[in-house]
């Protein structure tokens, strides 16, 4: 897995940029209901989401686990940055109107690692507030291309993050459907030679970078035409629930 905080430098041109962040951000906002004055940005990364949102009116908090990326976040948010695990979340129950976790839960380790993330980001979120998610990246970036077909014999591991499995995951937390959202992932579609230095820099999780089969893929891809003509974009999948407001009377 990549070293997210050796990864901060170069993190933001590498995916998309101020493009992707507008359209990310923008996806996110169209989730929240009306009335929603707070959230938290599970994994903010850089900040470049995070500041889009706060710069909706929003009073937004962002945390995030890499020292580099709270470091340059907190450059873009002065005072609403925090270093923190979202396996246990620096905050006290029932803290925020809203709470969003934007390219996490594929990065983890299984299911049991994503049910405790979840339950961590309901831990925090008060009555009647949303839950705003990615779901099935690694599926958005498969995008039909030839390179798509040179990775297509590297093993994959069975999505954490997959719809289905994140329904499971919110309703056992009591958590019920509430929308979706999709929006494009602009600036990142794979080129043949970025996706041999992705390859070695351990982008993919289940491919050791200096191992055979790294050496295998990365030959195929140095064979393909247009070297450095990007494949399409991917377009992620955002999905959110509701918490169940406080009873009454």
């Amino acid at each position: 897995m990549l070293d997210y905080s050796r990864e901060a430098d170069r993190y933001d041109a590498s995916r998309g940029g101020e493009p992707r962040a507008d359209a990310a951000a923008a996806a996110v906002l169209g989730l929240l209901p009306p009335g929603t004055r707070s959230l938290l940005d599970v994994a903010c990364g850089t900040g470049l989401v995070t500041r889009r949102l706060a710069g909706a009116g929003l009073r937004v908090t962002g945390v995030d686990s890499a020292h580099n990326m709270a470091r340059m976040a907190s450059g873009r948010l002065p005072g609403a940055v925090v270093l923190g695990d979202s396996r246990q979340l620096p905050f006290p129950d029932a803290s925020f109107d809203a709470v969003c976790a934007v390219w996490l839960l594929h990065l983890l380790s299984g299911a049991e690692e994503a049910a405790t993330v979840v339950a961590e980001c309901v831990r925090v979120l008060r009555p009647g507030g949303v839950f705003v998610t990615t779901v099935d990246k690694a599926a958005a970036h498969d995008v039909g291309s030839d390179i798509d077909a040179v990775l297509a014999p590297r093993t994959l591991r069975p999505a954490v993050e997959r719809a289905q499995a994140v329904e499971a995951y919110v309703a056992a937390r009591g958590l019920t459907p509430a929308g979706g959202a999709g929006f494009r992932g602009h600036g990142q579609g794979r080129t043949p030679r970025s996706t041999v230095d992705d390859l070695h820099r351990g982008w993919f999780t289940r491919i050791p970078p200096e191992g055979p089969l790294a050496a295998r893929l990365a030959a195929g891809l140095a064979e393909l035409p247009d070297q450095e003509v990007p494949r399409p974009d991917p377009r992620f999948t955002l999905m959110s629930f509701r918490r169940p407001p406080a009873p009454t009377g």
